[in-house]
């Protein structure tokens, strides 16, 4: 299995990893799964295996405990309330849930217009595709040079017939934090509702979240060192009353009949421990990221690279970054025997393209040929930079 990494928290290995397995850096694609968080998700799988529709025996009432507990410590996180949580199976059919969903009360209303930007995860930009199919008009904002959209040109954008924005918290790519919570200031008394996708900040830079006037947070537990699977959508109140979403699935009245299904409470349980561990151990995890990111910029920094996204608005677990005369292909190739990286977004990497979002940020196709993110997590070894280093350097 090629993943290096350590349990303890915060603790890095700062010893060179061996070079058997290549040290894994791509914890936005998806991170290790917490070892506490594998030993209650087993223990749900195995022990208490009980449906938590189920009332009438106590296998369905523990199951139904436990999913009530998960609530709790999800909305936690963001300071909501546990009845605002819908548990979906990831980030990517919560975006769907909280764009199509939204259809019904659209066109009932008469807003068919959605604000949203050109840096969004493909989980946004499709659902707005078929949004667009259905007669709605989509606006999409482009960031500035350092990878971030204003919040005047997103709010400018919004008419008296806008439905939705939709803006991401941290962009994927870039690891750049996006101002969604002085967006949602700026939309000040708008009836149109504000969803975030909030996959790579939630656990990790949650106090934007915590913004009342962010109305619908997409999350996913694969971020957060929970299972794949498993994910939420928070929906805030607004005056007392939740976004009127409309399912997009049928066949029972789960979560309360947003999602129906039955819940997978093992995977639940699992994504409650890991959000209840993200905040307990943040000012831990998060010095542990910055020193990885400080070692990462001094090994590289012989080799001049240029930082794609403004370095004092990146998340300290991601880094872009592009080096002259570099194909990226060919480096990630050249550099698996000492680190696990990608180029890109996980989503689109069955088919190469050049990145949506460097090019959204004005970068040069050459540029954009030439970039390799970087993405790591508390738990990530130190790889052998100096390997590293010349390995890249040898393409300049």
């Amino acid at each position: 299995m090629y993943v290096n990494i350590k349990t303890n928290v915060g603790n890095p290995v700062n010893t060179a990893a061996p070079a058997i397995n290549p040290v894994y850096l791509d914890c936005a694609a998806t991170t290790p799964i917490d070892p506490a968080v594998a030993e209650i998700v087993k223990k749900y799988m195995v022990q208490e295996f009980g449906n938590p529709g189920s009332h009438t025996h106590q296998y369905g009432s523990a199951a139904l405990k436990a999913v009530s507990t998960a609530r709790e410590q999800v909305a936690a996180v963001v300071n909501a309330q546990s009845s605002d949580v819908i548990f979906t199976s990831g980030a990517t059919e919560s975006n769907n849930l909280a764009i199509l969903g939204l259809a019904t009360h659209g066109n009932q209303e008469h807003r068919r217009h959605i604000v949203s930007t050109q840096i969004e995860h493909k989980a946004i930009l499709e659902p707005l595709e078929q949004m667009q199919k259905q007669g709605f008009e989509v606006t999409l904002i482009p960031p500035n040079s350092d990878g971030w959209v204003e919040p005047q040109k997103v709010t400018a954008a919004v008419r008296e017939d806008t439905l939705l924005v939709s803006v991401m918290h941290v962009n994927n790519e870039t690891g750049v934090i996006q101002p969604v919570a002085e967006i949602a200031e700026y939309l000040g008394n708008h009836p149109a509702f504000f969803h975030t996708d909030a996959a790579q900040g939630f656990g990790k830079e949650a106090e934007q979240l915590k913004c009342e006037k962010i109305d619908l947070i997409s999350i996913s537990g694969h971020k957060i060192h929970a299972p794949k699977g498993i994910g939420a959508l928070i929906l805030r109140r607004r005056n007392h009353r939740r976004p009127p979403l409309t399912s997009i699935m049928y066949g029972g009245g789960q979560e309360r009949g947003i999602r129906p299904g039955t819940l997978a409470s093992h995977l639940i349980v699992g994504l409650g421990v890991a959000s209840e561990n993200a905040l307990t151990n943040w000012q831990v995890r998060h010095a542990a990221c910055i020193r990885f990111k400080e070692q990462l910029v001094a090994a590289l920094k012989p080799l001049n690279p240029h930082f794609n996204g403004d370095m004092s608005r990146t998340v300290p677990n991601i880094i872009n970054m592009s080096f002259d005369g570099l194909d990226s292909e060919a480096a990630m190739l050249s550099l698996k025997e000492y680190v696990a990286i990608s180029n890109g977004s996980a989503c689109t990497s069955q088919t190469y393209q050049l990145s949506h979002v460097l090019l959204a940020m004005g970068l040069s196709d050459k540029r954009a040929e030439s970039a390799l993110r970087w993405s790591w997590c508390h738990m990530s070894e130190t790889p052998d930079w100096q390997a590293i280093t010349k390995e890249v350097g040898s393409y300049k």
